[in-house]
């Protein structure tokens, strides 16, 4: 929402009330006599105004030479970070950067890429993208772009991104290298629009049971859904489980439309309210395609925002089972206002409660610093590992529509908790995978191996031929060969964890996320305990409303 208010209008109640409160007075002055320059004026500017004050007497006495602009882009983050942790101020260079992600698209050349020897390697082309059109395919390096080479020149992920998007139309040229091609591939590509899917996987886990991975609530993350859940139905999906692990929220309105199609009509979604914001309630009107459909969601500590309004309301009206470990507990809405300069403010206006009324925001009292160590806190504390760790406030009770308990006062607790598994852990696995060298070599095994790997249509062919091929042998190797010296004991432990991390990997190089998370599923007890759960009827028992 844009609005025509100065810089001043915007900023300065904000400002003049976290002075106030503060206790700083403009106005007097504690300088010693030898302080001030003889024969100099006090001037006392009106304390109506105290910011733009400051600032003036800055520009105009200060001993150096300031930069007012640069000086008003440091101090409205200052003051906006005491409000709380989620307001925001995006300067103007960051607002189209910082839309992009959730708006739905944004123009490129339609490409993943991975760095790797100091090289730009295109992992995966976009279907019918500027890239694919002209013939760009996976396997090729970008050695240049707009004739300056890149390639060995220390360069990082986000300067080549920086290269490659551009307004929509326009041109880039590139330079690829090509396997078993001599000298370099020129094309030129006209950056088109690229979709950012959000809706990262959709299969079905058994014959009866669909997955639907959501990694963030988008501008076309409902659409991508829609998609999604028509197609399990296609295969007779009777059991929907939906990820929201690690889904940090987005767009409140698109959060809404997904649980709607779950819900019967008037049941209550969630509904907000500000100072200046009056109580908004949201229902579902019943046109919902899956209000038959067993649901189970999973969450976990990254889990915030959207997601939790998308659990919270399923769990509240007793609609299906919540699996997995307690969410971030972010239950503040924020709203964009944008500011003359093309800059803007997301401002908290409201808070947001789930259909029981339960607030779920956690505290942020003691500081935006303190708030954001609450995950390294829980942890420390055992709260990934022992349910019991978990201290509920007992005057924050809520019931939900069948009288379940339920409570507030931080993110979303699931009806089963799965604690976080370490089984697999090692030191050498560990070893491994801080230096990326599983990543690297699944790359370059998938890059070698290209042609072969093509071959297999489906998730369990690729996986057949990879356990043939002993791929994991092969990486213990590589590691060796980069300086992990080979460890029995942690082998043997991390064995099972590494050999499906690698499988995965590859698979994704090949097949993409369709590849990917079949085989992952193997190693994910989160989701290993919600397929029991539904296999055994548990989700029926909250679906009926009786307590577990």
């Amino acid at each position: 929402m844009s609005y025509k208010n100065s810089l001043r209008q915007v900023v300065l109640p904000l400002v003049l009330a976290a002075v106030l409160a503060g206790g700083v007075f403009i106005g007097k002055t504690f300088s010693s006599p030898g302080d001030v320059s003889p024969g100099s004026r006090l001037f006392i500017y009106p304390q109506t105004n105290k910011i733009d004050a400051v600032l003036r007497l800055i520009e105009e006495q200060y001993v150096d030479t300031v930069d007012k602009v640069e000086l008003t882009e440091s101090l409205i983050p200052e003051i906006l970070k005491n409000l709380d942790p989620h307001t925001v101020y995006i300067p103007a260079e960051d607002v189209k950067e910082a839309n992009q992600e959730l708006e739905g698209n944004f123009g490129g050349i339609g490409v993943q890429f991975s760095i790797q020897n100091d090289t730009v390697m295109v992992i995966s082309v976009v279907p019918g993208g500027p890239s694919e059109k002209v013939g760009i395919i996976p396997g090729d390096r970008i050695i240049a772009v707009n004739d300056s080479v890149i390639a060995g020149k220390g360069i990082d992920s986000d300067e080549v991104v920086g290269m490659l998007r551009g307004e929509l139309g326009t041109k880039v040229k590139v330079g690829i290298l090509r396997r078993d091609r001599k000298g370099l591939l020129d094309f030129e590509i006209t950056r088109g629009s690229i979709p950012v899917t959000s809706v990262e996987v959709g299969y079905m886990i058994t014959d009866s049971i669909g997955y639907v991975k959501v990694s963030r609530f988008a501008r076309n993350t409902y659409q991508e859904f829609l998609t999604a859940l028509a197609r399990l139905k296609a295969y007779n999906c009777q059991n929907l489980i939906v990820d929201l692990r690690g889904n940090s929220g987005g767009y409140l309105d698109i959060a809404i439309s997904m649980i709607n199609e779950f819900l019967p009509k008037g049941s209550l979604i969630v509904y907000t309210e500000g100072k200046a914001s009056p109580r908004q309630d949201v229902y579902a009107n019943g046109l919902g395609s899956c209000k038959d459909m067993r649901l189970t969601v999973l969450i976990d500590e990254f889990s915030a925002s959207a997601s939790e309004i998308f659990a919270g309301a399923i769990q509240d009206n007793d609609r299906g089972l919540i699996v997995g470990r307690r969410s971030f507990g972010k239950g503040l809405v924020q709203q964009p206002f944008s500011l003359p300069d093309g800059s803007s403010i997301r401002l908290t206006v409201a808070r947001y409660y789930t259909p029981s009324g339960r607030g779920i925001q956690k505290p942020y009292t003691n500081g935006v610093e303190d708030y954001h160590r609450d995950i390294i806190a829980r942890f420390q504390h055992g709260e990934f590992f022992e349910r019991d760790s978990i201290e509920f406030d007992t005057s924050l009770e809520f019931y939900t529509v069948n009288g379940r308990k339920v409570f507030g006062g931080g993110g979303v607790m699931p009806d089963v908790f799965v604690p976080r598994d370490t089984s697999g852990f090692s030191d050498y696995y560990f070893k491994i995978r801080d230096r990326a060298l599983m990543y690297q070599f699944a790359l370059k095994y998938s890059d070698d191996n290209r042609i072969q790997l093509q071959r297999f249509e489906t998730v369990e062919a690729l996986e057949h031929h990879l356990d043939k091929e002993n791929v994991l042998a092969r990486l213990i190797k590589y590691a060796a060969d980069n300086g992990i010296k080979y460890d029995e004991k942690g082998f043997r432990q991390s064995k099972n964890l590494m050999g499906t991390e690698l499988k995965a990997y590859i698979a994704r190089n090949i097949l993409d996320n369709m590849g990917f998370y079949p085989i992952i599923a193997q190693v994910d007890e989160i989701l290993k305990v919600a397929v029991s759960e539904i296999q055994a009827g548990n989700d029926v028992l909250v679906f009926d409303g009786k307590n577990k």
